[in-house]
């Protein structure tokens, strides 16, 4: 075994996941669904590690056998396999010491949560509409590929079939852990199709991807919220709805207002804002918890100007460029139509990168 202190880590790691894998298989857990979702995710993220792990003992128990051939063989054929062997085998060890260095990073305890996106129009009119619409349709066929589920919570079209805003939930398998570096403002430069001249417009559409609170999560007292109904309605203020079914939840102590309307059941419209409700709430919490990374978010998406962009799609050019690790990719159609993976895969190993420079130096 090596005198590297992770390994006592990486045992308390194992022995914890031994643990859990016991707790979820109890009836007092199955029977109790909240607490099960809570130590199954817990169980899953401890996973990886100890696969990690146990594959490094298995190795570390190779290199030892061929370092006792080699000590008690008097075939010269025989000792030089054992070299051979252990060679090899020392390589890879390394190679999963240094990937479990990276697993025992401190993880976002968001990551395996599931999001609420949040799309709006920016600068740019009815062009940033349609802009914000296609962006909803890319992160649409992305989640698609990826076996993600979408449900559209909240939704307001435009008059030319694009979006002012939509709010959407996400989820999946470490849906966060992918998506959360996509908070900021996209531009797009393109010639509008009501352009005659041929010029080229810019326009902006800011995107936030907020981790969903489960209800162990946030907490929210009846107290504290306010409950509004009235007619739903549709584009230009035209009724679609003659029912009380649209929902307005006021939570007074932090101001918060979130509206519900797209579903003609006053229950159905009623949950769906408490959804978005609780993750804007677990989103303040986590900014208080976390000034500085907060600070950053904020300054990523702030108000939707154009010049405060972290992508831009080019259509003229072919291009879509990600101003923040400086990656260019010339195939625009295939990002928009949900190919995402080059940017979202670069993006989580740029910061996790930097995370890990910062624990060297830290350390």
């Amino acid at each position: 075994m090596s005198d590297n202190p992770i390994f006592d880590k990486l045992d308390q790691i194992e022995k914890r996941y031994e643990e859990l894998t016991a707790q979820i298989s109890s009836p007092e857990v199955l029977g109790d669904s909240a607490r099960y979702q809570k130590l199954a995710r817990t169980h899953g993220d401890l996973a990886q590690i100890v696969e990690k792990y146990r594959e490094w003992k298995q190795i570390d128990q190779g290199v030892r056998e061929a370092r006792q051939i080699q000590v008690e063989s008097t075939d010269a054929e025989m000792n030089t396999m054992a070299r051979e062997e252990e060679k090899q085998l020392a390589e890879r060890k390394a190679a999963i010491e240094q990937e479990l260095k990276l697993l025992l990073l401190p993880k976002d305890p968001n990551d395996g949560k599931n999001v609420i996106v949040e799309i709006r129009a920016g600068t740019g009119g009815d062009e940033a509409a349609l802009f914000a619409g296609e962006l909803f349709r890319m992160y649409s066929r992305y989640a698609e590929a990826q076996g993600w589920r979408v449900e559209v919570l909240e939704s307001s079209p435009s008059s030319l079939g694009g979006l002012k805003e939509i709010v959407a939930s996400i989820e999946g398998k470490k849906v966060y852990a992918k998506l959360k570096y996509e908070s900021g403002v996209h531009r797009v430069q393109r010639v509008p199709a009501t352009e005659q001249q041929g010029r080229v417009h810019t326009s902006a559409a800011t995107v936030a991807v907020l981790p969903e609170a489960d209800e162990i999560d946030i907490k929210i007292e009846p107290k504290d919220i306010r409950v509004d109904t009235f007619c739903s309605s549709g584009p230009g203020g035209q009724s679609v709805n003659t029912t009380y079914s649209a929902v307005r939840i006021t939570h007074v102590p932090s101001g918060l207002v979130v509206s519900q309307q797209d579903e003609k059941s006053q229950i159905k419209n009623r949950a769906k804002a408490m959804r978005v409700l609780r993750a804007r709430l677990y989103e303040l919490e986590q900014q208080k918890q976390h000034d500085q990374i907060a600070a950053e978010r904020r300054g990523q998406i702030r108000t939707g100007d154009r010049s405060e962009k972290i992508r831009t799609y080019n259509f003229p050019q072919n291009r879509v460029t990600d101003h923040r690790i400086g990656l260019t990719i010339h195939q625009l159609t295939d990002v928009i139509d949900g190919k995402l993976a080059p940017f979202v895969d670069a993006l989580v190993a740029h910061y996790e990168a930097q995370r890990l420079n910062q624990e060297l130096v830290d350390a």
